[in-house]
Formats: structure tokens, C-alpha cells, sequence
């Protein structure tokens, strides 16, 4: 008997869990709907305070914008040479200590009077270099040809020299539109002061010009040798001719050998010729940009951020009202 009746009562008590379970879900959608309710009517409440704050705080940054006056900004690209990069990041920072400090002797040292340190800033970054990985594999295949000559030693040097030289970029920040480029060309002329780096060039621009005269005199030669040759096969005839010539220790050299060194002196004067138009100074100006206005970033925005800074005020300040009000009902 008692065994035909326990099946019934575990139906029962499945039952009574489950519904006390739908009533604790449905108390839940209560008290959820409750607290949304709570907080549309604190909102409708406020709604015409808070619709204030808002407006307020779009004046007072709408305000605030016209009263701000406006930055400018001129960039300058420069390119270091002879591994002075260490040296350009050294100075710019040494400039910008000098403008917080508002050293006023030191720039009037470099020719800069009556100098206005309100807004007025340097910095320097290093310029990202455009190009993709196809280009270096046509330039690697392009130095295979080079390869057993005396020229790669230099070519190899003058790469690896470009590649540790990054452009980069100077930017000065100022207030003063007509002080601005007139700023930078002084500093920029400070920066290539250095009397060390200017005794490198002046090494390197006479090695250049002493390796050019050398090339030149070494190109008159082989012209000669060339003009004896072709001078000397048009007499003997083509049917008799090879491809060799002898000198005077008799030592024959092929004509093909002659033309490859002929156009790698070409190319080490056309280099060298490249390279005293490069190292004019320790640090060449590639170019002087234009005063331009700075843009501020959307979050700089003052008339954004105000309304947002009263409204969270306004919720802060309620929170704290609501706390405070349950903290006395707890005593």
C-alpha cells in the first residue's frame, strides 16, 4: 500500500519545486522591471535639470573654444648624415629643455629676440619608410650583378649607411604665425653648428673629390687602351682579331673585363659626385613645410567634454544623496 503511493507524492513535491521556482523568476522580472521603472521616473524627474547641465555645458565649451586661440605647427623632414642621428635626438632635447626653462639667453645666442615661449614646443619622430618587400627583392637581385667587383665593398656601405639614417621628422609648435618659420630656420641652423660633425664632412667631401680626380684620370686611360684597340682591329681586320689585349707586361686582359671596369668607374664618380651633394651638412633639410593649423583631437574638444564632465557630476552627486539617505535609515 505504502508502496503504491510514494510515486504520487514525488509528483507532488516535483510539482510544488516547480513552481516555487516560476514564482522566484517572476519576482525577479519584478523587481528588475521595478528598478527600470525606478530609474525612468528619477529621469522624467530630473529630465528638465539635466537637460540644462547639457546646454550649459555646450556654452561654456562653445566659449571656451572661441577663447583659445589657435595653435600652428611647422614640419620639418631632415635626413641625419655621417651617423649623427644620436646626436639630432641629443640636441632636440636639449632645445626642449631650454623652452621650459625659458631660457631667453640661449636663444638669443642662436639669433632668436623677443621670443614668446606661450604654446611654443619641438618634437621629433622618425619618418616610416614607404615601400613593400617586392621592391627590396628587385634591388638584392639588382646587386647580384655587382658581385666579384670592386664597387659592392662601397655600394654595400652606402646602403647599410641610408638604412641606419631614417628621415625624420621635426615638428615645432607655436601661436605666432610669423615667428613659427623664422623659429625653425634658426634652430635649424643651430643644429648644423657642430664643430665636430663639420670637420667629418669636410674629411669625407675632400676623400670624395680625391676619389673623383683618381677615377677621372684612371677613365682617361682605359679610353685610351679601348681607342688603341678598336684603332688597332680595324687595321688587323675582323678575320684575324680576338677578344684580348695585350700590354705592355704582356699580360692580356679580355676587352669585356675593360668595359666592366670602365662602367664601374662611371658609376663610383657618379656616386661620389652624389655623395658631395648629399653632405653639405650634418643634418640636410629635405623639406621646410608651411605654418599649418594644428588640429585638436576629438576628445580635445572642450565642448564635448564639458557637458559630459556636469552630467556624470550630477549622478555622482545623487548616488551619494541616495547613500546617504539609506545610511540614516540603518540607525
Amino acid at each position: 500500500m505504502a508502496s503504491n503511493q510514494s510515486p504520487s507524492t514525488q509528483n507532488n513535491s516535483d510539482e510544488i519545486d516547480l513552481g516555487q521556482l516560476f514564482q522566484l523568476i517572476g519576482r525577479g522580472f519584478n523587481a528588475v522591471f521595478r528598478w527600470i521603472l525606478r530609474v525612468f521616473l528619477y529621469l522624467k524627474k530630473n529630465m528638465l535639470l539635466l537637460i540644462g547641465l547639457v546646454v550649459v555645458g555646450l556654452a561654456i565649451g562653445y566659449g571656451l573654444n572661441k577663447i583659445i586661440s589657435k595653435m600652428y605647427k611647422t614640419e620639418v623632414i631632415v635626413k641625419p648624415q655621417i651617423e649623427s642621428k644620436n646626436y639630432l635626438y641629443d640636441v632636440v632635447g636639449e632645445l626642449q629643455s631650454n623652452i621650459k626653462s625659458k631660457d631667453t639667453l640661449f636663444f638669443k645666442s642662436i639669433g632668436v629676440d623677443n621670443i614668446d615661449f606661450d604654446g611654443l614646443n619641438i618634437e621629433i619622430s622618425r619618418v616610416a619608410e614607404v615601400g613593400g618587400s617586392e621592391s627590396d627583392i628587385k634591388y638584392l637581385e639588382l646587386l647580384q650583378s655587382f658581385e666579384n667587383t670592386d664597387a659592392i665593398a662601397d655600394i654595400v656601405r652606402a646602403e647599410l649607411q641610408n638604412k641606419s639614417s631614417f628621415n625624420h621628422r621635426i615638428t615645432f609648435y607655436y601661436k605666432n604665425a610669423a615667428f613659427g618659420k623664422l623659429f625653425a630656420e634658426k634652430i635649424l641652423s643651430y643644429i648644423n653648428t657642430n664643430t665636430y660633425f663639420n670637420g667629418l664632412l669636410e674629411v669625407y667631401k675632400s676623400n670624395a673629390k680625391a676619389r673623383i680626380g683618381e677615377n677621372e684620370k684612371l677613365l682617361v686611360q682605359v679610353d685610351e687602351i679601348i681607342t688603341n684597340y678598336t684603332t688597332g682591329l680595324a687595321n688587323k681586320g675582323s678575320s684575324s682579331s680576338n677578344d684580348r689585349i695585350v700590354l705592355d707586361n704582356q699580360e692580356q686582359v679580355n676587352i669585356a673585363d675593360i668595359f666592366e671596369y670602365k662602367t664601374g668607374l662611371i658609376r663610383d664618380i657618379e656616386s661620389k659626385k652624389l655623395e658631395l651633394e648629399e653632405r653639405k651638412e650634418p643634418v640636410s633639410v629635405i623639406n621646410l613645410g608651411q605654418p599649418q593649423v594644428e588640429h585638436k583631437s576629438f576628445f580635445g574638444k572642450s565642448i564635448v567634454l564639458i557637458p559630459i564632465i556636469f552630467v556624470s557630476l550630477f549622478f555622482i552627486l545623487s548616488i551619494l544623496v541616495f547613500l546617504n539617505k539609506k545610511s540614516k535609515l540603518i540607525h
